[in-house]
Order: C-alpha cells, then sequence, then structure tokens
C-alpha cells in the first residue's frame, strides 16, 4: 500500500536523487524537473510549459522527435546516450513514461555523472 505524500516530501525525495529527471508530457511539453539550480545541464523555470524541442540544439531535435515518436509508438521503451562533458563521462536516458494500460503519458529523462561510478572496482561491504 503507498501512503499518501506531501508535495514537499515528493520534491524532495526527487531532490535527493543522485540524478537530474525531466518530464515531459504527451505533447512534448517540459511539465517538470528536480535539483533546481545543481544540475548537470541548468533548467530554467521558464522552460515549464514549453516544448522540448525549443530545449535542445538544432542538430540534436531529429533525435529528440525519433525517440519521442518511438515511445508514442511502442517501439521502444528507453533511449541511452553518453557523452564526455568537461572531463567528466554523462550518462543520458530517456524513459517512456505510460499507465497501467500502456497508454503514453510522457518521457522521462533521466541525466548522471557516472565519472566515478566507473571507476569502482572490487566490493565494498563496510560503512566508513
Amino acid at each position: 500500500m503507498i501512503e499518501e505524500l506531501s508535495h514537499e516530501i515528493i520534491e524532495a525525495l526527487l531532490d535527493a536523487l543522485p540524478v537530474d529527471i525531466t518530464f515531459v508530457d504527451e505533447e512534448d511539453r517540459v511539465r517538470y524537473f528536480n535539483k533546481e539550480g545543481k544540475r548537470i545541464f541548468a533548467r530554467s523555470r521558464k522552460i515549464i510549459g514549453i516544448k522540448v524541442q525549443k530545449c535542445h540544439p538544432q542538430k540534436s531535435i531529429h533525435v529528440v522527435n525519433q525517440i519521442l515518436e518511438d515511445f508514442r509508438n511502442n517501439k521502444r521503451d528507453s533511449a541511452n546516450f553518453w557523452i564526455d562533458l568537461k572531463g567528466r563521462k554523462i550518462y543520458i536516458r530517456y524513459f517512456a513514461v505510460r499507465d497501467k494500460e500502456g497508454k503514453y503519458l510522457g518521457c522521462l529523462e533521466v541525466t548522471q555523472d557516472i565519472t566515478d561510478i566507473q571507476k569502482i572496482t572490487g566490493e565494498k561491504r563496510l560503512l566508513d
């Protein structure tokens, strides 16, 4: 059973995640992002409600549109990319968000700096 959580708690939970997230609705409009002011790719509140295509460089809009179209048409559920940015490895993932019946609700973008994760070797089982 899921207990009802306040908006404040949900926002704090999403901000505590070690990833940046952005939600784009079924009409390709940006509806939410976490970690305002502390993101890998800066976001301004001004993007809320605008088409996601306006948030990406012109050279990548065709890729954005292909991902969203594939999500809408159930051709894929995710898309993954990674780039090098200022000496860091950035992992960018997109996930189709669907309701229980499979209806497309939008897209979740998840961005994470994985530079330090890539350096992990062996095991760590104890708290420092």
